[in-house]
């Protein structure tokens, strides 16, 4: 099964996060398909929160891929920001 998850990069204590769809029996940090976008809970400055490719996360889950809890959290909210802009 093709998932959609967070898979972590950056710094000890300052986690960013890139939005990524894999298969499900590889690891977490392991070898992915595409990367969707990415999250960064504690931006600063100029820095982006959350950048999503809607279009990408839209046809991968037409082709039955399944987000997890978090990853389909953060879709929910991207969705909400675009339709507010």
């Amino acid at each position: 099964m093709v998932v959609i998850r967070l898979n972590r990069v950056g710094a000890k204590r300052a986690p960013k996060y890139r939005i990524t769809v894999a298969d499900q029996r590889r690891s977490k940090g392991g070898r992915f398909v595409e990367v969707l976008g990415s999250y960064n809970p504690n931006p600063s400055g100029a820095e982006k929160g959350l950048e999503l490719d809607l279009i990408k996360v839209q046809a991968w889950v037409a082709k039955g891929a399944q987000p997890t809890l978090r990853a389909k959290s953060l879709i929910k909210k991207a969705e909400a920001s675009q339709i507010k802009n």
